[in-house]
């Protein structure tokens, strides 16, 4: 694929903006309930976020800004698929049922603050000093790739099922597949960020670095 991409004359920084405008058309097709459309498109966003650093590696031109670019958009994509998510829910509540919103909400927000804490924890302890290169990437049940595969099978077994009504309470089930979803995003990253937590506190102690006694 990189070889594809040296052949259109496109630079990893376009690819990265591109691999962000993908995100915000898969955030708009949840806003507006079209949610296998949506599935479709995030999960294909975030396959086609692995092209940005291929290209780059298969053309010299990998960069520090390039990496802050990159990860600076996808996080950006991330977020703004939830508030998509969101978006569309609250559109669906407008008819009195208060509960099923709340809870949708809830669960976009923890899902999202989760995720942001498993990147904070990777990007603060490299700046530490601690996991340089790759290694706190593999730390943890949840990086970015598996909380996407689990938005995407959430968002296209919502549609299968036939989408979410006007008033979803989780005693009729419906919009159960994304809800819980975003609950399993927000229980894995959060357990994610403790994991890796954790694994900085063991490089600290074997380094003879200041811990809390």
């Amino acid at each position: 694929m990189a070889a594809v991409f040296v052949r259109t004359h496109l630079t990893p920084n376009m690819l990265t903006l591109i691999g962000f405008g993908i995100a915000v058309v898969g955030a708009y097709l949840a806003a507006v309930q079209l949610w296998i459309a949506a599935g479709l498109v995030v999960g294909f966003g975030a396959a086609f976020d692995m092209f940005d650093g291929a290209l780059a590696r298969a053309t010299g031109k990998s960069s520090k800004l390039g990496a802050f670019l990159d990860s600076t958009f996808d996080r950006a994509g991330e977020a703004i698929v939830y508030v998509g998510i969101v978006v569309g829910v609250g559109a669906l509540d407008s008819e009195g049922s208060q509960t099923g919103g709340q809870l949708f909400v809830v669960a976009a927000v923890a899902a999202m603050a989760a995720s942001f804490m498993v990147s904070y924890t990777r990007a603060k302890s490299e700046s530490l000093g601690f996991s340089a290169g790759s290694g706190m990437a593999n730390v943890g049940l949840a990086p970015r790739e598996v909380r996407m595969v689990i938005l995407v099978i959430g968002l296209i077994w919502t549609g299968l099922a036939g989408g979410i009504g006007s008033q979803f309470y989780p005693t009729n089930g419906q919009g159960l597949p994304l809800l819980g979803a975003l609950a399993l995003i927000a229980i894995l990253a959060t357990v994610t960020t403790i994991q890796r937590i954790l694994f900085v506190y063991r490089q600290a102690q074997s380094t003879n670095q200041e811990v809390p006694k």
